[in-house]
């Protein structure tokens, strides 16, 4: 039986230019879990991630995972960013893309090894795309970039999946696999934190969903979450569903 491991957020505060982007932020979330990052454009999901791994500094707050600093622990998280923050017309291929997970291992400059070769190819054949490894990532449609990239996650072999709007501009073939291979990672028992923009019953998929709007509007389930008092604080407009047990009828409105 895998040992239960705790990622925790304490009170996580980011400012731009005496701009409050995140304000005192806490939370915990157990390994083994699949959990939504949820708010309105502009409401600090995104800041959250890259705060987490310091791609940006924070005013304060600390991270831990397993009782340890997260960033004594950057090994253990794979991260993939929002498709606008990619060069999709950089020159190299799928097969490139993805052994850059490996790097850590080998180092820029060091030999491949034969582990490396074989955890990146079952990475592809996992998304589908080994097919393809030798293709210019420019060439591939957007679905399968994305595919790639969660390809690049599943190479680094991480505790903790930190994703970004992973299902922007996906095919319903890509979005099947991709809900598939995160429910096989929860099984495996990493932690997975993704931000989304879907509304409405997928997010029902999700274990515990984390409400946001530059503070911690609301954290529990789907159920505890999406209540009209929530929906009022995190969005600033109250929403009633037809069915008050059911969130089905709001699968046209796209807040995040």
């Amino acid at each position: 039986m895998l040992k239960a491991q705790m990622l925790e957020v304490q009170n996580l505060s980011v400012s731009y230019r005496e701009i409050i982007a995140l304000s005192n932020i806490s939370f915990s979330l157990s390994s083994g879990s699949l959990v939504g990052l949820i708010g309105a454009n502009g409401a600090g999901k995104s800041t959250l991630l890259k705060a987490m791994l310091e791609l940006i500094p924070a005013q304060s707050g600390q991270i831990f995972f397993d009782g340890q600093p997260l960033k004594k622990q950057r090994h253990k998280v794979a991260y993939l960013p929002q498709r606008s923050q990619i060069d999709w017309d950089y020159p190299v291929t799928v097969w490139n893309v993805v052994m850059m997970a490996r790097t850590q291992h080998s180092g820029w400059f060091g030999k491949v090894s034969r582990q490396s070769k074989e955890i990146v190819r079952q990475a592809l054949e996992r998304v589908e795309l080994y097919e393809l490894r030798d293709r210019p990532i420019k060439n591939l449609s957007g679905g399968q970039q994305q595919r790639v990239f969660l390809a690049r996650a599943l190479a680094q072999q991480a505790e903790i999946l930190l994703l970004d709007e992973p299902l922007t501009a996906v095919d319903k073939k890509t979005e099947a696999l991709m809900w598939q291979i995160y429910s096989e990672l929860k099984q495996e028992g990493k932690t997975l934190l993704i931000s989304c923009h879907e509304w409405g019953s997928p997010l029902d998929r999700y274990d515990q969903l984390l409400l946001l709007n530059r503070q911690l509007v609301a954290s529990g389930t789907p159920r505890q979450v999406l209540t009209n008092k929530n929906i009022q604080l995190a969005y600033g407009a109250p929403f009633a569903p037809t069915n008050q047990d059911s969130f089905d009828h709001t699968d046209e409105l796209l807040f995040c």
